[in-house]
């Protein structure tokens, strides 16, 4: 099971590479296989019940999103609407995993609010920082604020309640929102880098993989 992990971070690299190079039908599709490894890591941790199989709908819509987000530079001529979509899809994977964390939180109001003040600062802070259509600006904040509420809940239940599960999802999500923010900023910024472009996968494929490895410990 764990030879997932390396093969997923040498897919990723590969991809990486194969994108820089603008092979685009063939970066997909390794991205593609090394979301999958997340994927079928998260089956073969997971003890098969309900707040595993939540969470694993979540790892396989982040899978989905993954390739419909590289499928916007093989379909040039639709590459907004694509992008747009497999941001709903990434949306619909964030709420599977806080509909599977929710319940075990003591706090839920107060992680909520937490979580919507602070995507109220952390989108200002960011919408200062880029250039984008309203629309997307608007996806943004949805985006961002489920995530950023996912993270509220996940953190907090760790507090209440630590563990090795609640630990490693926390940190899995916390990566996940931190290469959300890289992503953003290096899409609709003043300048696409490279090395922001790096970061932002690393971070995520390592968050995916934490989540994944989570329900080891459920």
């Amino acid at each position: 099971m764990f030879i997932l992990v390396p093969l997923c971070i040498v897919l990723a690299a590969v991809f990486l590479w194969t994108e820089q190079q603008e092979k685009y039908v063939p970066a997909a599709v390794l991205k593609g296989l090394a979301s999958l490894c997340f994927v079928i890591l998260g089956m073969l941790s997971g003890p098969g019940t309900h707040m595993a199989r939540l969470i694993i709908t979540g790892l396989i819509l982040g899978c989905v999103a993954d390739v419909m987000l590289n499928l916007r530079w093989v379909f040039k001529e639709k590459g907004q609407l694509i992008f747009l979509v497999g941001i709903l899809v990434f949306l619909a994977g964030h709420i599977f995993y806080l509909a599977a964390i929710l319940p075990a939180c003591t706090s839920r109001l107060v992680c909520i609010l937490a979580g919507v003040i602070l995507t109220a600062l952390l989108m200002m802070w960011i919408f200062k920082r880029i250039t984008a259509k309203k629309a997307f600006k608007i996806f943004g904040v949805f985006y961002i604020g489920a995530i950023m509420i996912l993270n509220c809940v996940a953190i907090g239940n760790l507090i209440s309640s630590p563990s090795a599960f609640t630990g490693i999802f926390a940190a899995g999500s916390v990566l996940f929102l931190i290469s959300d923010i890289v992503l953003i900023l290096n899409t609709f910024g003043s300048e696409t880098k490279m090395s922001l472009r790096i970061t932002n996968i690393g971070l995520y494929y390592i968050g995916q993989i934490l989540i994944a490895l989570s329900l080891m410990y459920l």
